[in-house]
């Protein structure tokens, strides 16, 4: 049976959040901030199995390096209680197979503005796409 869950919540300077940072963990990846002058690495993080930017039409190329997104955000940014993203976080049912959850990511991130569909380019938003691997999620 398929278990159910959504969260939302807002990555923000005010509770010490970096969005550097944040996008490190959340991609298993080694970033570097610019802001804090320091390395935020998470390349050893197991669980993720797939990670990527997703752009609406019109943003800087640039902006694919993950890297060069979340410091260009911080930048522009300069208030100390900013907020810098907002992280959306929901389950795909264990039921789902490997094949099926890429479908379905594929589908999802591509659906245009016309359609009425949740996608980076209706909403005007840059949204990075890490997937965990269910068998390393905890119960």
């Amino acid at each position: 049976m398929a278990i159910y869950h959504f969260s939302a919540k807002v990555i923000s300077r005010t509770s010490g959040s970096s969005a550097v940072a944040a996008a490190a963990y959340r991609s298993a990846s080694r970033l570097r901030d610019d802001r804090l002058d320091r390395s935020h690495d998470f390349s050893n993080k197991a669980g993720v199995v797939h990670s990527e930017v997703l752009l609406p039409d019109g943003a800087p190329e640039e902006w694919r390096n993950r890297e060069q997104l979340w410091n260009d955000v911080e930048a522009a940014e300069l208030r100390k209680d900013a907020q810098l993203a907002r992280e959306v976080e929901f389950a795909i049912p264990r039921e789902m197979s490997r094949p099926m959850e890429s479908n379905w990511f594929a589908t999802s991130s591509s659906a245009s503005s016309s359609t009425g569909a949740w996608s980076p380019i209706s909403m005007s938003i840059g949204m990075w796409d890490p997937t965990a691997s269910p068998s390393r999620m905890p119960m």
